[in-house]
């Protein structure tokens, strides 16, 4: 099944690419390999703002690094000329969860944006992963993602 329809059946449909908010581009090709800056987490109401083991559950993590691999692959449909059926794998990804420092469920809340791929992607969402704590990031948000990507 092609990516679009089944992201069509999970009920997604890609945003426009958010535009990168200081001085930096979105993705930088190098041959089949396009690295994606990091992505923040956001819904249509706005920027998913919270602290992991303060204000904000897992289970809410999660839905906020799912929403980081939408923006992923918003920029690498980007990538690929308007075409994410050029889309080969996911290589990588990189997730950051605004924590507390007793906070250690750093994986459980990536596992939004891990399981949402390969839930979406099949086998070509199958990836490795680094999920790591940080103790702020930008505007608050309670997740920031980078992806490794491989296109055609």
């Amino acid at each position: 099944m092609k990516i679009e329809a089944r992201l069509a059946n999970l009920g997604v449909k890609l945003p426009v690419a958010p535009a990168p908010a200081a001085n930096y581009v979105p993705f930088v090709q190098v041959g089949d390999i396009v690295y994606i800056s990091g992505q923040i987490s956001s819904s249509t109401d706005g920027l998913i703002i919270g602290k992991l083991g303060d204000n904000m559950d897992v289970e809410s993590g999660a839905a906020a690094a799912r929403s980081c691999a939408i923006s992923l692959l918003s920029q690498v449909k980007v990538a690929c000329g308007g075409d994410i059926e050029r889309l080969v794998r996911v290589v990588k990804l990189t997730g950051f969860v605004n924590s507390t420092a007793d906070f250690q469920d750093q994986p459980k809340v990536i596992n939004g944006a891990s399981d949402f791929l390969v839930e979406a992607l099949g086998v070509v969402g199958r990836h490795s992963r680094s999920a790591v704590s940080a103790a702020a990031l930008p505007f608050g948000v309670a997740v920031e993602i980078e992806g490794i990507f491989q296109i055609k």
